[in-house]
């Protein structure tokens, strides 16, 4: 069941077939692709394509993802299956996996971390904005191998919406799965993206080798 589609994704940047990279912005809960399009332009790199789907009423699954995942479906698998799309698409522009990156806040953060470890992979890099992984702590993973992907895991001390213990819980998980971590802790209840976290973005753009 597809509750969402690809139909209405914002396209910036570069064309695909003729991007250096691509990189997946997903919007958080009650926000928009208009909103989170804005990270495109802190990348400073007009030779990325930028690709930013659209969830169906602002809302990538209904309950918080603290819940057993199989409450947010079927509307957790459709979001994951857009993603799967849009990679896809980019894979067949011969868009290498090592040039993807992955970045979302908030509902769309713990999308794209979701993502991440249910098709693992090296990827140029993923992004964590206030999010992680989706699902009680004691929810079952396989154990696989990232093979280095940089990842980011951040967000406000007392943010309200992702208790700090699940943020720790993903960063040590990440770890294990071989993963390069970078974990920020920001003091407050803020819950927004912080200057450290688009620095890490534009850095992860700014060191991907040129192509040949």
């Amino acid at each position: 069941m597809h509750l969402h589609d690809t139909t209405h994704t914002l396209r910036m940047g570069a064309p695909l077939t003729k991007a250096r990279g691509v990189v997946i912005l997903l919007h958080g809960r009650g926000s928009s692709a208009e909103d989170i399009a804005g990270l495109a332009h802190v990348f400073d790199a007009t030779d990325f394509a930028y690709l930013v789907p659209r969830a169906a009423n602002n809302t990538w699954y209904p309950h918080r993802f603290l819940v057993p995942p199989s409450q947010n479906e079927p509307w957790l698998s459709s979001a994951l299956a857009v993603i799967d799309t849009l990679v896809a698409e980019a894979r067949a522009a011969r868009i290498p996996y090592e040039r993807m990156g992955l970045a979302g806040f908030s509902q769309g953060a713990c999308l794209a971390l979701e993502f991440t470890v249910r098709h693992p992979r090296r990827y140029a890099f993923v992004a964590g904005l206030s999010g992680a992984l989706i699902g009680p702590t004691s929810t079952a993973r396989d154990a696989i191998d990232l093979r280095g992907t940089p990842v980011l895991l951040a967000c406000a001390e007392h943010d309200a919406h992702i208790p700090i213990e699940y943020l720790e819980h993903s960063a040590a998980a990440f770890t294990v799965f071989n993963a390069e971590v970078t974990r920020h802790i920001f003091p407050g209840s803020a819950h927004t993206i912080y200057r450290e976290e688009i620095d890490w973005l534009k850095s992860q753009v700014a060191d991907l080798p040129r192509v040949a």
